[in-house]
């Protein structure tokens, strides 16, 4: 069976509060966007030929001014979400990943969003719309509640398996 690209990726940031429980990142669509006006992460389509991976930090980057210094974790989420978009009559598909950022880390909000709450897990399920978000918000609190298991979803610095590699076998 041949792999599946996605269409777009998707980034839940979060921050530990001082007693160590996660704070999730919502940033709100500017007017005059489509889905004006809704509570979301980082979110956007992939580039050309870029990895996965690295489309999402570079869309994070691009709406939050976060760099990869500025995080002390990335994750995988095993969550992918398909779904129709009435916009453009179609089904697309998005990889879900998450990012601990550094609790000092200053946020820039691009053009796209105006406003950004740092949250606890469940306000920020109260300020979504979609179930697939409330999914992600749960997996964020799951990866600080089981630091051993999330061990096995942060991703390194290291180069793409080859095609021949399977992961997790």
């Amino acid at each position: 069976m041949s792999p599946v690209r996605p269409d777009l990726v998707a980034c839940w940031l979060f921050r530990l509060d001082q007693r160590g429980r996660p704070e999730i990142l919502l940033i709100r669509r500017s007017t005059g966007r489509i889905y004006a006006g809704i509570w979301q992460c980082v979110t956007g389509r992939l580039e050309g030929a870029e990895r996965v991976v690295d489309g999402a930090l570079r869309e994070v980057e691009e709406e939050t001014g976060l760099t990869r210094a500025d995080l002390d974790d990335v994750f995988e989420t095993d969550i992918i979400n398909w779904f129709h978009e009435q916009s453009v009559d179609a089904v697309w598909c998005e990889a879900v990943f998450a990012a601990h950022v550094h609790r000092d880390a200053a946020i820039r909000l691009s053009d796209e969003h105006d406003d950004l709450r740092w949250v606890t897990p469940a306000e920020a399920r109260d300020l979504v719309i979609w179930p697939a978000y409330e999914r992600a918000i749960d997996t964020v609190a799951w990866l600080v509640d089981h630091p051993d298991k999330a061990s096995h979803y942060r991703l390194l610095d290291s180069p793409p398996p080859s095609p021949e590699e399977s992961p997790r076998q």
